[in-house]
Formats: C-alpha cells, structure tokens, sequence
C-alpha cells in the first residue's frame, strides 16, 4: 500500500467501481504547506464529503472504491503531469508558500506516478461495467462571484454516454443538474481521460455540491442514490 491511496472493497468483474480524486485533507508530516489549519477543511484542500460518500459505496452497495490519501494541495491527482496546479502555489485566492519552488519531480515521484499506476492495474484486472468518479464542489468560490445553483453536476469530455442517461435520472430525483457543470469534464478530466476514456471504458463524472454533503445523513442519502443511479446507468450500457 501507497500513501498516496487506500482501497476498499473488492472488485470483481463487470461491476462499478468508483474513484474519488480528492477525497483527502491529509498532509505527511514531512511536508509544510504554510498554510493556516483551518483550511485544511475547506473546499481548496479537500473535496468535502467524498471520503464517506465513497466509504459508504464500498460498505453497503457493493461498490469498491479507490480513494487519495493525501490532499490536492500536496498533489492534485486529477491533473496532468505538466499542469501548474499539480502542487498549486495558490487555491482560490489562498497562496501556499510551502508549494512555492517545491520539487515538483519529487511529489510525481512519491505521489502522482503511484496513485496512476496502481490505479491502472486495478481497472485493468476489474473491468469494470461503469467507473463512478466522485467530486463535490463549493457552493462558493472565494475568488470569483458567480452562480452555482446545481445541486450536482455531471461531467464528461468525449464519452458522454453514461451522462446522458444519468442526468435525467438525477433530474427526476428533483436536483438540479449541472450538464458539465460547474466544471467542464472537457477542462478538467485527467483522471478519467486517461483511465475511461483512454481505455474506452465507460463512466459516471459526478460533482455534488458541497452544504449537501456535510453529515453522516447526507453521506448515506448521497451513497444509496448514486449507487442506484450507476447501477441503472451500467444496465443501460451494457
């Protein structure tokens, strides 16, 4: 096991699975972000709620999960080796020194290349049906001043075949549904670009809105809709 990511739940052929990029606020010890605590909570290190959105997939619907260990200020997973916010010197107006001049080879070395590769043989052996990959949002970007009323939000870049069927499925739960949006899966998808589309395998792109998925009630309520609806997505696919 890597300290880049944690697996829960056993895949089996066929099935779902689901990945969550940025489930973690963890910092190893051995790196300083020079950042004030408290942010280490908020939206720009951690997708809140993912974690035990995930945790509750793999332990009562079957569905195993491939989780980040370490936060999106330490490595963000979702992104291209190349990109700047891979070790982001800044997050929605908030500088983190300690990522200022970092090694960036260093943290692809230990963090990046780890998660990817293993996260490459274990879709590979699973084959999975559908890939259920989970994100949550802030309902409100510190930098900009903008809209978000989507309650979730389905993403995708070239392969929008299970968004399709999904977002009407989420709109007859009475939610309002972001098609690419807040973020476009076209902008920011490197994940599963490189794992779904890449490999032709199909998935589910979700972003839930983050004062939706603040309690032990809102991570159950969120698990067992999002597990029917993959569920039904993959029986339409197959």
């Amino acid at each position: 096991m890597n300290e880049s990511y944690r697996q829960l739940g056993t895949a089996t052929k066929g099935g779902i699975v689901c990945t969550a990029d940025h489930a973690s606020n963890h910092v190893p010890a051995d790196i300083s972000l020079g950042i004030p605590a408290h942010l280490l909570h908020e939206h720009i290190a951690v997708d809140i709620g993912t974690e035990a959105i995930a945790e509750r997939l793999a332990r009562d619907h079957a569905i195993p999960a491939y989780i980040a260990a370490v936060s999106r200020l330490v490595c963000d997973f979702n992104r291209e080796e190349s990109a700047p916010g891979l070790v982001p010197e800044a997050s929605d107006g908030h500088p983190i020194p300690g990522n200022i001049g970092v090694e960036r080879e260093g943290r692809l070395t230990r963090f990046h290349r780890p998660y990817h590769t293993v996260l490459s043989d274990w879709l590979a052996a699973a084959e999975p049906a559908l890939i259920l990959s989970l994100h949550s949002f802030t309902p409100r970007l510190a930098s900009r001043e903008e809209a978000r009323p989507w309650q979730v939000g389905v993403l995708y870049n070239q392969d929008d075949r299970a968004a399709r069927i999904a977002i009407p499925m989420f709109e007859a739960e009475g939610l309002n549904v972001g098609d690419n949006l807040p973020y476009s899966g076209r902008d920011l998808n490197y994940t599963m670009n490189r794992h779904a589309e890449g490999a032709g395998r199909p998935y589910l792109g979700v972003e839930l809105r983050q004062d939706l998925t603040q309690n032990p009630e809102d991570h159950t309520r969120w698990a067992a809709l999002l597990a029917n609806i993959a569920q039904r997505v993959a029986s339409a696919l197959a």
